[in-house]
C-alpha cells in the first residue's frame, strides 16, 4: 500500500517537495545574504552544463551527495558488435556518497497516511489575478483543481485545507470552503505572512459512498507564494 511519508532530520521536518536550482539558490542567499540570487542561479546552471558534458563524455561525476556514472544496458555479442539503439540504452548509475549515507542514517520517517495515486492537485489559480504561477493573494479566493480532492467529512477532526510554511508551521483556512467537489475547491486565502507555502489537503474522500478509515493527505508539488519584501528576490520572508 503506497503511503505518504514525512522525513525528519535534526528534529525538524524536511522540505517535502522537489527542489530545483532556483530553490537551492534561494537557500544559499538565505544563509549568505551578500550573494545575489541571480549570481547563484547562474553558477548552478553552469555547473549543470559541466556535469552533463562530463557524463555524456563517459566520465563519472561525484559531489558531496552522490556519484553518477554513465552505463550502457543491453546484450553485447562479441567485441565487433556496434551500439544499436534498438537493443541498447544509455543510462546513469547513481549512488550516494559516504557522507550522504551517513546523513541518511540520521533521518527518521513518520507515516502520515495512505497515498492514493488517483488523488492529486493539478493546478492552483488565483481567481483575482488569473495567475497559475504559484503566486496567491491574501484574503482573496483561489481555485484548486484536480481529482478526489473533496474535503470529506468537512467538519471532521483534522480535515481541511492547510498552507504549510517552510518553517513547518501549518495555517488552516479558518473558514468554510466556498466550493467543495471531487475535482474543484474554491476558498479564501487566510492572512498568511509573506513567503513560500505547500498546499495540503486532508480528507477521507474516495469518490464512492464509503470513506477511508485513515486520513489521506494530498499536497501540491509546486510552491505557493505570498509576495512580499524579500520573497521575489529569494530572501527569507516571514515564513519563507
Amino acid at each position: 500500500m503506497p503511503l505518504f511519508l514525512r522525513f525528519i532530520a535534526g528534529g525538524r521536518s524536511l522540505w517535502q517537495r522537489n527542489q530545483c536550482n532556483e530553490d537551492i539558490a534561494a537557500r544559499i542567499v538565505e544563509g549568505r545574504s551578500e550573494l545575489r540570487l541571480e549570481t547563484i542561479k547562474g553558477i548552478l546552471v553552469e555547473r549543470d552544463e559541466i556535469v552533463k558534458q562530463a557524463l555524456v563524455g563517459g566520465t563519472a561525476v561525484q559531489d558531496g551527495c552522490m556519484r553518477a556514472g554513465p552505463r550502457v544496458t543491453g546484450v553485447w555479442i562479441g567485441t565487433a558488435q556496434v551500439f544499436d539503439p534498438a537493443t541498447h540504452r544509455i543510462t546513469l548509475d547513481i549512488s550516494p556518497t559516504q557522507e550522504m549515507r551517513a546523513a541518511l542514517e540520521q533521518v527518521r520517517v513518520e507515516v502520515l497516511g495512505e497515498k492514493n495515486a488517483g488523488a492529486y492537485i493539478g493546478l492552483v489559480t488565483d481567481i483575482t489575478t488569473g495567475k497559475t504561477d504559484g503566486t496567491i493573494t491574501v484574503d482573496e479566493d483561489i481555485l484548486v483543481s484536480g481529482d478526489k480532492i473533496k474535503v470529506e467529512p468537512e467538519d471532521g477532526s483534522g480535515m481541511g485545507v492547510y498552507f504549510v510554511g517552510r518553517s513547518g508551521t501549518e495555517y488552516p483556512l479558518g473558514r468554510k470552503l466556498t466550493e467543495n467537489t471531487r475535482k474543484k475547491l474554491i476558498f479564501r486565502v487566510p492572512a498568511l505572512p509573506h513567503g513560500f507555502y505547500t498546499l495540503k489537503i486532508v480528507t477521507r474522500y474516495t469518490g464512492a459512498q464509503r470513506l477511508l478509515n485513515e486520513n489521506r493527505i494530498i499536497t501540491y508539488e509546486y510552491p505557493l507564494i505570498v509576495p512580499g519584501p524579500g520573497v521575489e528576490t529569494g530572501e527569507k520572508g516571514s515564513d519563507g
